[in-house]
């Protein structure tokens, strides 16, 4: 057997309602779901790190929690570890016709639009979504959730003057780099605490807020 094989038999053994463990039997999706944050936030460590020792040990405690919830959706017959990976595959090979198909893209920029461009025509699953603003989980942390509605805003061209200040983000952005941001946030995030602002609460309202604002436009 493979090793991935040998992990989905063993997570079946930990599952097993007559000789599996009381802890992992007792689990549903929602139960784990932290662990999958708490698994990806180590993981992501790793990566700013680059400890590629640990980094190893993150991927396969990701790995866990991927094909945990695999096996769930396995046993109420929903589908199963396998179906993802084909699932995913089919995705790639589809998004990337100038790999797998025909086309030549010769730069980042084009495989993005062209990946854009694939994504917009495909069925997406689960109930439909309206508005301009697609696809924007709401478990996002805040940071993300702002930087990808800005991004809508952008890709969309969407009339946003009187309610963004571009201006501002040019200036912002004109000299800024990683370490300067980052002192930036820092600072940000230690006043908020002096003030007893939370700042994920305060920038996630703020972006809904400008969602909420466009969307009515």
């Amino acid at each position: 057997m493979s090793a991935i094989e040998d992990l989905i038999k063993t997570v079946a053994a930990l599952r097993e309602p007559e000789t599996g463990c009381p802890w992992d039997i007792e689990q549903d999706h929602q139960s784990i779901a932290e662990c999958l944050i708490d698994e990806c936030c180590e993981l992501l460590q790793t990566i700013d790190r680059l400890d590629m020792d640990h980094m190893e040990e993150e991927l396969g405690d990701v790995l866990l929690q991927v094909v945990m919830h695999a096996q769930m959706a396995q046993e109420a017959g929903h589908f199963d570890f396998e179906s993802v990976c084909r699932e995913v595959d089919a995705k790639l090979v589809r998004r990337h016709p100038h790999v797998f198909g025909q086309g030549d893209l010769n730069s980042s920029e084009a495989v993005l639009v062209q990946w854009d461009q694939i994504k917009a025509g495909e069925r997406k699953r689960g109930p439909a979504q309206q508005g301009k603003f697609k696809d924007l989980p709401q478990q996002l942390p805040a940071l993300m959730f702002a930087k990808d509605v800005y991004k809508q805003i952008q890709k969309q061209a969407m009339p946003a003057g009187g309610v963004i200040d571009e201006v501002a983000i040019a200036r912002t952005a004109e000299d800024l780099d990683a370490a300067q941001l980052g002192k930036q946030l820092f600072e940000i995030a230690a006043a908020c605490r002096g003030r007893g602002i939370d700042p994920e609460s305060a920038l996630r309202r703020y972006t809904q807020e400008v969602v909420d604002t466009l969307e009515q436009i």
